[in-house]
């Protein structure tokens, strides 16, 4: 079903894995457009409830094949027709987004990363703006989310001076959830995701939806959207079993719906 990626189901998590260890994961246009796919299956299959990207081999993903880069090339028609599609599909997406970061997240892979939920990071993982050592700006969304992440002068100095950055330090940052030791880094990465798809799914994506609108609405527009976000969840099935559960004195079960 697809060349540049694998993607499979453990339980109710999604894995989708960048597929060509041997080029770091880099992006292709063939890469892009199944990652796109991909997405859209995932938002639209009612079984998944969590959604795990990592790559395979050493790298997360290294960025865009420079392999494919030539003098004439219209960078910004690249962005609009590749990866616009792409990072709009992962920005609506309702379910929560685990980046399994198991080696270097440089360039747009850096910007796959920041795009997602939450950022697990193994110990050998690592993150680099490296657009500036090409004479490039950040982007597939990549200084949309940093500044939102680590504050604009962090976001600046990264952006600008173009550091690796080590997990630890990602962590101290802001950028990464957690470091994950590397004998326990699968488990562990699932072991997350389960949790997070135990949880009331249709809730996590409304809370997503509603920080992402809190950013360019008044509060007064944002109390609205907030009334109307808690009667959608008021009215789901895991609100009631939480009502339940709360009042049985038991865990609640949630299945999402």
């Amino acid at each position: 079903m697809y060349e540049t990626i694998r993607y499979e189901m453990r339980d109710h998590v999604a894995w989708l894995t960048l597929n060509r260890p041997d080029k770091l994961n880099a992006f292709t246009e063939q890469m892009n457009k199944e990652i796109t796919k991909a997405l859209k299956q995932t938002a639209n299959d009612a079984n998944v409830r969590c959604l795990v990207i990592t790559g395979a081999g050493r790298a997360f993903c290294s960025g865009e094949d420079l392999g494919g880069v030539t003098e004439e090339m219209d960078h910004g028609e690249v962005l609009r027709t590749r990866y616009a599609t792409m990072m709009k599909a992962l920005y609506r997406f309702e379910k929560p987004v685990v980046a399994a970061v198991n080696g270097v997240a440089a360039g747009a892979g850096m910007s796959l990363a920041l795009a997602c939920d939450f950022r697990l990071v193994s110990e050998k993982a690592s993150f680099v703006e490296a657009f500036i050592h090409v004479g490039l700006i950040p982007d597939a969304g990549n200084l949309y989310y940093l500044p939102r992440l680590i504050g604009h002068a962090k976001a600046l100095e990264l952006a600008v001076l173009g550091e690796k950055i080590s997990a630890q330090k990602a962590v101290e940052l802001g950028l990464a959830t957690a470091v994950v030791p590397e004998a326990e880094w699968e488990e562990e990465v699932q072991r997350f995701a389960e949790r997070l798809a135990a949880m009331p799914t249709k809730a996590i994506g409304l809370i997503k939806r509603l920080l992402r609108e809190s950013w360019h609405c008044t509060f007064e527009d944002y109390l609205e959207k907030e009334a109307y976000g808690q009667r959608i969840a008021g009215l789901t099935e895991d609100h009631k079993e939480g009502i339940r559960a709360f009042f049985e004195k038991r865990k609640a079960v949630f299945q999402g719906k």
